[in-house]
Parts: structure tokens; sequence; C-alpha cells
């Protein structure tokens, strides 16, 4: 897998192997052949897959948000059909409405509540 890629993942991987997230199958597949772009395939239990990718030679921190974003909606899916709660990751200042949003800011990837888009935790190090 593309370095660029794989160093992208590993915080948003940290996060969703934390309470309330779900592991997905990652595997080495490209699904798309644009210049300047990596991609993988993530794979929930039930067997459906996402694409994911990032635009290589960005800013780390731009990809890690960019990218959380995409996992993010693999996750949802992949909570829905367990049967398990679909606001990952949950926004402590609202648990029952709505999920934190990936963002990239001053240089850092960081998971805020777009409710009042307060910081909460940087990309990797949800609270547990």
């Amino acid at each position: 897998m593309d370095a660029e890629l794989t160093a992208a993942l590993v915080p948003i991987l940290a996060d969703l192997a934390r309470p309330g997230g779900v592991l997905p199958e990652l595997r080495d597949q490209a699904w798309n052949d644009f210049p300047g772009t990596a991609s993988a395939f993530l794979y929930a239990q039930d067997g459906s897959g996402q694409g994911i990718s990032i635009t290589l030679g960005r800013p780390p921190a731009q990809q890690v948000a960019e990218l959380a974003d995409q996992v993010q909606e693999w996750a949802v899916e992949a909570l829905w059909t367990l049967g398990r709660p679909t606001n990952w990751p949950f926004c402590p200042r609202h648990p029952h409405s709505h999920p934190l949003a990936a963002i990239e800011v001053h240089g850092r990837a960081v998971w805020h509540c777009p409710a009042d888009r307060v910081e909460v935790a940087a990309i990797g190090r949800l609270p547990t």
C-alpha cells in the first residue's frame, strides 16, 4: 500500500479501535486510476466495501482529515449493519444527536463538534 495512504490511515484506525468503533478489513486494492492519488478498500463484516483515497503530496493533516471523512462514512454504514449506534465518533458535547466532524485546522487534523465548532480531539487521539 502507498506509504502516504498508510500514514494517513494510522491515526484514523487508532480511533476506530476505541470503544464504539468498528475495524475494517483493509485491502490494498486500487479502485481508481486518477493521477496523483492512492486508493484502497475498506470491507465490513458483511462483505460490503467502500473505496478510500487520498491526493498524494498534500500536507499530511489535510490527507488525514479528508481520509477520516471517507472512513467515517464507511464506519457509519458498518455500524448500522451491526445494529449499533451510527454517530461515530460520537460528540461528547451532544452524544445523542450527531457525530464529530473531521477537519484540518492550522496544520492539524482534528475531530470537532459541527454544532458549536469546538475541537474535541486530534484525529488518532479520541478519548475513551
